[in-house]
């Protein structure tokens, strides 16, 4: 990859989108780690200055088209140019459907998919104009298999899904690829706090006999940023140990 590669990751203050941020970084990109709460940003891009000595945190909340196009112009402003977006910002407000409270839907819709949108929607201009660009959007196995009591996540994260398709069908012409990357289970410090019979009923799930880890799925980002990708499009990436085939 060429030094000069400016990305941004949305939800890159921890979890998947930091490991995705400080391997990006790694490979020598200038990373802007955007998060919803700019302490977490920042002390991210303190780790990945390390790697990337130019990269910079900054505050966003995706659901505003607002924050998401000064978030933009800065890093446009910064660097003079976008060439990677990877759209992981996500939330969970996990209920059974006859359970669920509109604002729970509306949250988790606003967030994980109008994020989505409006974050493509706002870079999409300077990848246009360049005549090159990758997108990588952050969906999940549940997206694409379903899991009871996560009716409104599901739905955002198969609606990134049907996004990534026709995004790009819009804009292959350009030299611009997007695809999703659909994460299976991934060892968090969610999963560390789960009761030690609910872990292995997890793991008898996934053929491979383990969860996940945040790398393996910065892994699969990395690989569709690459050189070697340019012709993969509108692809879903499903990293899940077989748990979804």
């Amino acid at each position: 990859m060429s030094e000069s590669r400016i990305a941004i990751v949305t939800g890159g203050g921890q979890g998947i989108g930091k490991a995705i941020a400080l391997d990006l970084a790694g490979e020598g990109v200038l990373v802007a780690v955007a998060s919803l709460h700019s302490e977490n940003a920042q002390a991210a891009a303190r780790e990945a200055q390390e790697k990337s000595p130019e990269s910079l945190g900054v505050q966003v909340d995706v659901s505003d088209a607002q924050s998401v196009n000064a978030m933009v112009d800065l890093v446009s402003e910064r660097f003079g140019k976008i060439d990677y977006l990877i759209n992981n910002a996500g939330i969970t407000r996990d209920t059974l459907l006859m359970r669920m409270e509109d604002d729970a839907w509306k949250a988790v819709l606003e967030t994980n998919l109008t994020g989505t949108y409006l974050c493509s929607k706002a870079v999409i201009k300077f990848m246009m104009k360049q005549r090159f660009g990758r997108i990588v959007n952050i969906s999940s196995v549940v997206g694409a298999m379903g899991n009871a009591g996560q009716t409104n996540y599901a739905a955002s994260k198969a609606g990134i899904i049907g996004f990534s398709k026709a995004l790009a069908r819009e804009v292959a012409s350009r030299g611009i690829t997007v695809n999703a990357v659909a994460p299976g289970f991934i060892q968090t410090a969610m999963t560390d706090a789960l009761p030690e019979k609910a872990r292995e009923n997890l793991v008898s799930m996934i053929p491979a006999g383990r969860l996940g880890i945040t790398e393996d799925v910065a892994a699969a980002v990395r690989f569709l940023v690459s050189d070697g990708a340019s012709y993969i499009t509108g692809q879903v990436l499903h990293v899940n140990g077989g748990m979804y085939m």
